[in-house]
């Protein structure tokens, strides 16, 4: 059992744990559909503890490195069955991490000045072009992710490692399909997790 795989799903866990900072307010839970409305937006955010979103970013950051070892290691695994798919896996896993990181940190920054500014009209109109300005980095974060995970996924599939080929469900991409239709939270760091967890054990 590799013990880096459990860390890493550890960091997801702790990281799917932050977003559950960001998204749940003392008036529930925050929706972005929400962000259209600023009375909306000022009443779900009222009483929202700056120290929850300082909090939620630092430990979301910290979470999200241990995790990149994950990536790492699950990519120096699969050069025993290809060279190729190791180098994919290796730059994509990275790709995913740095800007996610970054992504992270633009989501607390915007809760935190929110709320800083007096949730009013004109602090949601601020905080929001900052988000869509600094959204590309989600974009391309979940874009290395799916790299990723379909080449892991494509590489069992195809009987080139050591696993069975029923192994690829529980890689990131497939168990997210699975539970996305859920109401869980954080559902990628659910599924990395998963997939982490999945790994330490097989």
């Amino acid at each position: 059992m590799n013990i880096i795989y459990l860390l890493a799903a550890l960091g997801h866990i702790f990281c799917g744990i932050t977003d559950c900072l960001f998204a749940y307010t003392p008036n529930g839970r925050f929706d972005m559909k929400d962000a259209r409305d600023s009375k909306k937006m000022s009443a779900v955010f009222e009483g929202m503890p700056l120290e929850r979103l300082e909090i939620a970013s630092t430990f979301g950051v910290l979470a999200l490195t241990v995790s990149l070892f994950g990536f790492l290691e699950l990519s120096k695994w699969m050069n025993d069955f290809s060279h190729t798919a190791s180098v994919i896996m290796y730059i994509s896993g990275i790709a995913f991490i740095v800007p996610i990181v970054a992504h992270h940190i633009c989501c607390g920054v915007v809760e935190w000045f929110f709320v800083k500014l007096g949730r009013t009209k004109e602090a949601l109109s601020q905080v929001l072009d900052f988000f869509k300005k600094t959204i590309i980095t989600a974009y391309v974060g979940y874009l290395a992710l799916a790299v990723f995970s379909v080449t892991l996924a494509v590489v069992i599939l195809t009987g080139n490692t050591d696993l069975p080929r029923w192994a690829a469900v529980f890689t990131t991409f497939p168990l997210y399909l699975i539970i996305s239709p859920t109401k869980l939270p954080a559902k990628g760091n659910i599924a990395n997790a998963a997939m982490f967890i999945f790994f330490y054990f097989i």
